[in-house]
């Protein structure tokens, strides 16, 4: 299954909130320009290119724009008044704030001020961090003016989303098998854009899992969730080969631990609950293509079976956290476990 411009996979949505709604607020990626807009929350990532966005749009309208910059930590009384007021060739201006976080109350003053009136040719973009200092400004831009979400990503499904959604804006196919290769590459959100960057530069056509491999296949969080992708789907002797090669060259074991307890906690989860992908997504805070892979994988285990996996893999845990000499052998007893299921 894959994406083709504007159709998303199942598997390759994100996700979806209890309430049924999208994991991952993208109007950073929509927003246009308003006398004042404000880009809330940590990830720096999503305020920059909210941030481009707007100087791109504002100049194109405005191509003679000026630029400035107030930093609101450090902030003197009078000083947006005096960089917003009308100029003698009447010029338009972009005014971009940083640090509104740690805002001074000066600064608090005189923006609550400014925007009872803002001067129509000008941009106002605020950047805050997160947290509610400056409450009554937070308030006053969601309501009267422009606010952007920024969050970090925090969650796989999440991190699927947003790549889903680039490939998407691209408008190139990506396989669901490639997009969970890819969640599971990095954490960090610049690092994923890249990643996204790269492959649509250089691969033509669909994007395939071998396509993934080729740049990020050496990668731990890659190794893991090919271990456990190998363990799951019954294939020990691929398992095995994987996670010893792995270990062998340098690579942590707890990864690998992690990525098999995450698809087993999933299954779990799912286990014979008779509901659609939608609806079960919803109730257990999965996205959908999580909760069909998960129904999927969970056709080859019985409830006691997933029982024995869940304390095997608690076990490894332990061990790997100082109570075995041979912290290795419990990983590789886990993934024969899951491989290779006891009878009940």
């Amino acid at each position: 299954m894959s994406v083709a411009g504007q159709r998303t996979p199942q598997r390759g949505r994100g996700g979806y909130g209890r309430r049924g709604g999208p994991a991952l607020d993208t109007a950073w990626r929509t927003v246009t320009p308003a006398p004042a807009v404000m880009l809330y929350g940590p990830e720096e990532y999503f305020a920059s290119r909210a941030a481009a966005r707007l100087r791109e749009l504002f100049r194109s309208v405005h191509p003679e724009v000026d630029r400035v910059q107030i930093n609101a930590a450090t902030y003197t009384v009078g000083e947006l008044t005096l960089q917003a007021s009308p100029s003698l060739f009447g010029s338009a201006k972009i005014i971009e704030v940083e640090n509104v976080a740690s805002m001074s109350e000066d600064f608090l003053t005189d923006a609550l001020a400014y925007l009872k009136a803002p001067e129509p040719d000008i941009m106002l973009i605020l950047n805050h961090s997160g947290g509610n200092r400056g409450k009554k400004l937070i308030d006053l831009v969601r309501s009267q003016f422009t606010l952007v979400n920024c969050k970090a990503l925090k969650t796989d499904r999440e991190k699927g989303e947003f790549l889903a959604s680039e490939f998407s804006a691209a408008r190139r196919p990506i396989t669901g098998g490639a997009l969970a290769l890819l969640t599971a590459a990095a954490s960090d959100t610049a690092e994923l854009a890249a990643a996204c960057q790269q492959l649509l530069a250089d691969i033509p056509g669909e994007i395939t899992e071998e396509s993934v491999n080729l740049y990020y296949g050496g990668r731990t969080e890659v190794t893991a969730f090919r271990v456990s992708d190998a363990a799951i789907s019954g294939n020990a002797p691929e398992a095995l080969r994987l996670l010893r090669h792995a270990l062998a060259t340098g690579t942590e074991p707890i990864p690998m631990l992690g990525a098999l307890a995450m698809r087993i906690r999933n299954i779990a989860r799912v286990h014979h609950v008779r509901m659609s992908a939608n609806e079960l997504a919803r109730e257990v805070g999965m996205a959908p293509w999580q909760v069909e892979q998960a129904q999927r994988d969970g056709r080859r285990f019985t409830g006691a079976q997933l029982a024995h996996i869940v304390q095997l893999l608690a076990d490894a845990d332990a061990q790997l956290k100082g109570e075995s000499l041979d912290a290795v052998y419990a990983v590789e007893r886990a993934v024969l476990a899951i491989a290779l299921p006891a009878r009940d």
